[in-house]
């Protein structure tokens, strides 16, 4: 067999303004940069802890258990489903998105009978269909996602959903992929049993180290479970021992990829998480008001900044649209997934890509690519941009 011939790489210089990854801090690069060490060293073990209370202080919580799990966000929702679902338990689960269905499926995985609540794609979920959910079937679980990435909706007033579980003695679970570190989530404050999230999104980090946080409640039905979790490599009796006070070997943890969350966490507590939240809300503001001007609308009716949905003119297919984007102008959007499959553009606003330069770039390129289209006005969509973005 001959060697292969493969030269240097070299990744093209894209603007990613998907439904992520989102660009990555040059910080972050930098400290990805830095010497290796091992995973039980002890500078290494300080910096778990530093980790730590960056992420408690991002998810707004005192949570003990609050740990990077090593690998991408569907490891962490794996995570948090795997440990909280026992075979036999009932969990309601959203019908209104494409993660949904992945937490459903991992549910069903490991034993657990689904509920799907449903609502059309592009609308949150009503509480009072969950609540009917519950008086029909007296679930252990309530899981939802707070930003749905595949139709742009936030599902507003968490607090109402995890006061419906609690009353009904069930524990919830909060999919915050698309919403950490961008959008306001307060996990102590909205009394959230369990959130993850990843690194990709509203950080900037590259993905391979995603963020979990467990309250009490949580943490003891794992503990008193009766059955082993399913997963050895995502068992948090077992990660826990690696994460809290023995810092007991479990696995070998993704170094630089800690490292990329540290200094992504240190970041967002730089410039203050309200304060981020607020700059998330401003600079999508922008793209929207952009969006709307040019002739377009979104695809949702509870929006939310750091994942906008873009539908599209009628005549017009997304991956026409994307391709375009992407060969003549490096810029990554995506298009729609399941039910919005065609039919949608799917623009992130996350993170260190949720910059004024990026959206007037992006709605730039995208009246250059749908000029001819009925209805579409290029110039206004920028015009309309700059003067919110200026505001």
């Amino acid at each position: 067999m001959e060697r292969p011939a493969v030269g240097e790489l070299t990744p093209p210089n894209r603007t990613l303004m998907g439904p992520g990854p989102s660009d990555v801090h040059p910080r972050v690069r930098r400290a990805m940069a830095t010497p290796l060490v091992g995973h039980l060293d002890p500078a290494f073990v300080d910096l778990m802890d530093e980790v730590q209370d960056l992420l408690r202080y991002v998810f707004r919580t005192d949570n003990e258990w609050t740990i990077p799990i090593s690998g991408t966000g569907s490891a962490a929702m794996e995570a948090a489903i795997a440990n909280l679902t026992e075979p036999g338990d009932t969990v309601v689960v959203p019908g209104n998105g494409y993660f949904g269905g992945r937490m459903a499926s991992m549910v069903e995985r490991v034993g657990g009978e689904t509920v799907t609540v449903d609502a059309p794609w592009g609308e949150p979920l009503d509480i009072d269909d969950v609540r009917a959910a519950f008086d029909a079937h007296d679930p252990d679980l309530l899981a939802f996602v707070h930003g749905e990435t595949s139709t742009g909706v936030l599902q507003p007033d968490v607090p109402a959903l995890t006061e419906l579980a609690h009353d009904n003695d069930a524990l919830t679970i909060v999919d915050a992929v698309t919403t950490f570190g961008g959008v306001e989530l307060k996990v102590d404050e909205w009394e959230v049993d369990a959130a993850y999230s990843a690194a990709q999104k509203c950080l900037s980090a590259p993905p391979g180290a995603s963020p979990l946080t467990l309250g009490e409640q949580a943490m003891a039905k794992i503990e008193g479970r009766e059955s082993s979790v399913n997963s050895w490599y995502l068992d948090l009796t077992e990660l826990t021992d690696y994460w809290g006070e023995e810092r007991a070997y479990h696995h070998t943890a993704p170094i630089t990829n800690v490292y990329a969350l540290r200094e992504a966490l240190r970041l967002a507590a730089e410039e203050g998480i309200e304060a981020r939240w607020e700059r998330h809300e401003r600079v999508a503001n922008g793209l929207r008001a952009g969006i709307e001007a040019m002739g377009l609308e979104l695809a949702s009716t509870s929006w939310l900044p750091s994942l906008n949905t873009v539908r599209l003119p009628a005549d017009v297919e997304d991956a026409d649209v994307t391709d375009a984007l992407l060969d003549g102008y490096d810029i990554e959007v995506a298009g729609g997934l399941g039910d919005l499959s065609g039919e949608i553009l799917r623009v992130g606003c996350m993170g260190h890509s949720a910059r004024r330069s990026n959206v007037l770039s992006v709605l730039g390129a995208l009246g250059d690519v749908l000029g001819e289209s009925d209805g579409i006005d290029a110039d206004a969509g920028l015009a309309a941009a700059r003067k919110e973005l200026s505001n």
